[in-house]
């Protein structure tokens, strides 16, 4: 076998392949396993948005007209020109998009969340992971040693994008039900400075937090943001399930970008509210960050430099889809995206309740036994074994599918190595158990998911 030998070569690194990953790649045998002794496969693993809210065909009637009203607002009227929004879309654009998508974006984000949100200061990206492959990209490119931040545990994402480069550790904060234990956090700043390292931000996802299954609370949101501002670092905030919320519309937490946008990176990401497939995502900052020379400069203006040289042209296409969202019917724009979160809040709030109410009614009489986390926004609730004998190891997984039907997450790959460190048994006695998706609409929807959760309850009776 030929083996390459350069310098390039000996400095890559192979990184362990995610649970969510070698799951994916299992399921199939354990469906065959599952399937030959009769069980139904019963979905609580996967984070997908339902198809049941992802159905493209009244958005795509709805984009065809308001690119009609586009092009009949924007091109002259000539019926043997080319409309100037379709040429654009098909030719070379800014690496900020079209202009008018970021300011009605810009318009709406802000009035949800009660803050003037700048729309030269939103950068498209490919999704939320985009951003974080974007913010890590720019604080790497020196070359000095850096800590990440995040929280144990953490999206499985930011682990994977945050260990590919040699000179990146990551610092992790245990939880407790309100968000990251504020001692350990100050301490692990200081660990990582004293070691000479780099601190550039924290990365969390304060709402609806995957794989944590609840929200930070807002008292929890003041002290961060203390802490941060007195070290001088930034908030990388991932935002994907802000408007999948489960909160009275008074009782919901602001986000960091709307406490504190000089102090805060902002993912937001359309996959949730609207289509997971065109992957349209903005970076929002208006931090400023001091450079070589002492020069302090707006974060936007490196993070856009950095952009460019990854992704120079978006799809301008895309981005006018993503626009079409931004208006009603009658292509008035809307003063808000609450409305068009609301189909995909009555679906997922009716699967957290199914799934809230199985585990109380099958497992409540056990609290000795067994808890879970209420989430109050999200696709996730976690699951925790009180007996630590119990271990939820890949064979443990591997069971429930084989001998139940059940898919489920263990929570063990959720943790940065850091964390495992401190404590061994990290996530060992841990499952998140999604309720986004199932396979079925409506009725068959709420059957299947309640089955579900039921025949959970049920396996985990038998241990």
């Amino acid at each position: 076998m030929y083996k390459t030998k350069s310098l390039v070569a000996s400095s890559l690194k192979k990184e362990p392949v995610s649970v969510t990953r070698k799951m994916a790649a299992a399921l199939p045998e354990l469906r065959r396993l599952a399937a030959g002794k009769g069980l139904k496969i019963h979905h609580l693993g996967a984070g997908y948005p339902h198809p049941e809210v992802t159905d493209p065909s009244g958005f795509l009637i709805h984009k065809t007209q308001y690119f009609k009203h586009l092009d009949a607002k924007l091109s002259p009227q000539d019926p043997d020109s080319t409309p100037e929004r379709l040429r654009e879309s098909y030719a070379y654009t800014d690496t900020l998009g079209p202009v008018s998508v970021r300011k009605h974006f810009a318009r709406i984000y802000g009035a949800d969340w009660g803050f003037s949100m700048q729309p030269e200061n939103l950068i498209p990206t490919i999704g939320a992971s985009g951003g974080i492959n974007l913010v890590c990209s720019l604080f790497e490119r020196p070359g000095i040693e850096i800590a990440y931040l995040t929280d144990a545990p953490t999206y499985a994402g930011f682990i994977a994008r945050a260990q590919l480069a040699n000179q990146t550790t990551i610092y992790s904060v245990d939880m407790d039900s309100e968000g990251p234990i504020i001692e350990q956090l100050i301490s692990q700043i200081k660990s990582a400075r004293s070691q000479g390292k780099l601190v550039p931000f924290y990365y969390t996802i304060p709402d609806g937090h995957n794989p944590g299954g609840f929200s930070f609370s807002q008292k929890r949101r003041q002290e961060i943001l203390e802490v941060m501002d007195t070290y001088g670092i930034l908030i990388l905030e991932d935002a994907p399930y802000v408007y999948i919320s489960y909160a009275e519309e008074t009782e919901r937490p602001k986000p960091f970008v709307a406490l504190e946008p000089s102090r805060t990176i902002h993912l937001f990401t359309g996959s949730k509210i609207g289509f997971p497939g065109p992957r349209i995502g903005f970076l929002y900052t208006e931090a400023c960050a001091e450079i070589s020379d002492k020069e302090v400069v707006p974060l936007r203006d490196l993070l856009l430099t950095e952009s460019s040289s990854d992704i120079l042209f978006h799809n301008p296409e895309a981005l006018y889809a993503f626009e079409s969202m931004l208006h009603d019917e009658n292509m008035k724009p809307r003063q808000s995206l609450w409305s068009v979160a609301k189909q995909k809040q009555t679906v997922y709030s009716e699967n957290r309740e199914i799934i809230m109410e199985g585990l109380s009614s099958g497992l409540g009489k056990f609290p000795e036994r067994y808890s879970w986390t209420v989430p109050q926004a999200g696709f996730f609730t976690v699951f925790r074994f009180h007996n630590t004998s119990i271990k939820t190891n890949d064979d443990f997984v591997r069971w429930l599918v084989s001998e139940h039907g059940i898919v489920v997450i263990p929570m063990f790959d959720f943790y940065p190595k850091d964390a495992k460190s401190r404590n061994p048994q990290a996530g060992l006695s841990e499952l998140r158990l999604s309720f986004c998706f199932t396979e079925s609409f409506g009725d068959n929807r709420r059957r299947d998911l309640s089955e579900a959760i039921s025949a959970f309850c049920d396996a985990v009776l038998s241990i």
